[in-house]
């Protein structure tokens, strides 16, 4: 069998996702969302807006920023960090990927040993971003219904993601920037009202738009996919809106979306159907407490631990060996790191802002930083090698341990915690999620904007004009 013929035959057959992901758009109230789905959902929103706010800095953005000024149009929302106003799809381009722009925005979690880490979605930045556009465009959105709209786009973002099969990451697709169209589709289509066929022809107009191929990790290109996934979700939302046809069937079947960027779906997990369990409460997501890949940050607790208990000071190291699998060293892909964007997928980077400064934040990721020659020396005494038994073992936890040799021939070494900072198993406190998102807006808003900004995102639930609201409460007043 040809390997096209074998990729059609790991499709299900007479499958009917378009179909319930439509229908589950359409009738999901508030009421049918669990307690916990609203806290966690809050918890996200705090922290992205927080992430949207350090994105706003980034020459990244000023580049889509200029661009969405040239192009003009209607004034539905607000540029992130601006008081001027743009189409709802090109304020969602600046927007999405500047809450991306830092590679710190959260992680789905699975189970399924399957699933690298690494190959689903960032789960919350496209339906977020779409929510907070379309709010501020259609007006007077309430707390309740931008939180329903939000989590309704996590829910089938997440499950797609979870359902396709791994191959979709493995041959290069960026999930954030292909699946993450649905989820902003399906937030944008439920703050508009959409219903059945609209909804099915939203559905195939987002499947054709979907892309994002990871080569450009490690680029300004990798946060334009979630940039784009938030743009083009709402263009879809809106063309089908205007009676814009698609394939109603455009997540099903031999030339559908999860047969051809993914090999199919699996089977046996369809049954989960959409809203039957909430993927943001179980299994659950992970929020970053690093501005990189998910991947390296097992091992960056452990580089902290180390040379925090040994006392470990950046003259002492002679070399730092980090022995991973190829989950791990293939995607964080970077020996040398020559700038921010390099180093969010670089452990020689990352280990060595630790070694030099004992943390990796904000600071640490900035081009000024890393391409500093102290930074730039202490990667070089970085190495990663492939573990054969940690290779062994699978992929279904990210396994690495490190070995320090310092001047003096002494070895500190040590095996990072499976149960990494930030997941299910260990998260991080609403002290720490709240901290985490000051850090993000330092040195943007001022303490007292900041709490201005954060008591409107934990109290989300009871806001009037929910959109709106938390847009101007990421601009600096200054």
């Amino acid at each position: 069998m040809s390997a096209a013929q074998n990729a059609f035959a790991e499709m299900p057959q007479d499958t009917t996702i378009t179909a319930e992901a439509a229908a589950f758009v359409e009738t999901v109230t508030y009421d049918d969302i669990p307690e916990e789905a609203i806290r966690i959902g809050t918890r996200c929103i705090v922290d992205g807006v927080g992430l949207y706010v350090a994105g706003s800095e980034e020459h990244t953005i000023d580049i889509l920023v200029d661009e969405a000024l040239d192009y003009g149009g209607r004034e539905d929302a607000l540029l992130v960090g601006r008081r001027e106003k743009v189409p709802a799809p090109m304020a969602a381009r600046v927007l999405g990927t500047a809450g991306h722009a830092h590679d710190w925005d959260d992680s789905q979690v699975s189970i399924d040993p399957a699933h690298i880490y690494g190959l689903l979605t960032h789960p919350t930045i496209p339906p977020l971003t779409a929510a907070i556009v379309m709010a501020q465009k259609l007006g007077n959105i309430s707390g309740k219904d931008f939180m329903l709209a939000f989590l309704t786009g996590f829910e089938v973002e997440s499950k797609i993601s979870e359902w396709m099969l791994p191959r979709h990451y493995m041959q290069g697709m960026h999930s954030s920037g292909t699946v993450g169209h649905f989820g902003a589709f399906a937030t944008a289509a439920k703050l508009l009202g959409l219903k059945g066929e609209a909804l099915r022809h939203g559905f195939g107009i987002a499947a054709s738009f979907a892309a994002g191929i990871r080569c450009n990790f490690g680029t300004m290109t990798k946060p334009l996919h979630v940039g784009r996934a938030a743009e083009n979700g709402i263009t879809a939302a809106l063309l089908a809106a205007r009676g814009y046809t698609a394939d109603p069937q455009a997540l099903d079947g031999p030339w559908g979306f999860m047969a051809v960027q993914g090999g199919g779906a699996s089977p046996e997990k369809l049954a989960q159907g959409f809203g039957k369990t909430w993927t943001i409460a179980e299994p659950g997501v992970s929020i970053k407490p690093y501005p990189c890949g998910v991947l390296t940050h097992p091992t960056i607790d452990l580089m902290l631990r180390l040379v925090t208990e040994g006392d470990v000071q950046p003259d002492d190291i002679d070399t730092v060996t980090v022995h991973a699998g190829s989950n791990i060293l293939k995607p964080i892909r970077y020996p040398i790191a020559a700038n921010h964007l390099q180093a969010k997928f670089s452990l020689p980077a990352a280990l060595s802002m630790i070694a030099l400064a004992r943390q990796a934040g904000k600071v640490e990721f900035s081009d000024a930083y890393v391409g500093s020659d102290a930074m730039q020396a202490m990667q070089r005494r970085m190495r990663t090698e492939l573990d054969p038994e940690i290779e062994a073992q699978g992929f279904d936890k990210m396994r690495s341990r490190i070995t320090i040799r310092l001047k003096d021939g002494r070895d500190i070494a040590g095996w990072a915690d499976e149960r990494y900072r930030g997941g299910p198993e260990n998260p991080l406190t609403d002290a720490e999620v709240e901290a985490k998102a000051r850090s993000c807006c330092a040195g943007v808003l001022s303490d007292a904007e900041q709490d201005a900004l954060l008591k409107k995102a934990w109290g989300v639930l009871s806001l009037k004009d929910a959109g709106t609201e938390l847009a101007q409460a990421m601009t600096a007043r200054g």
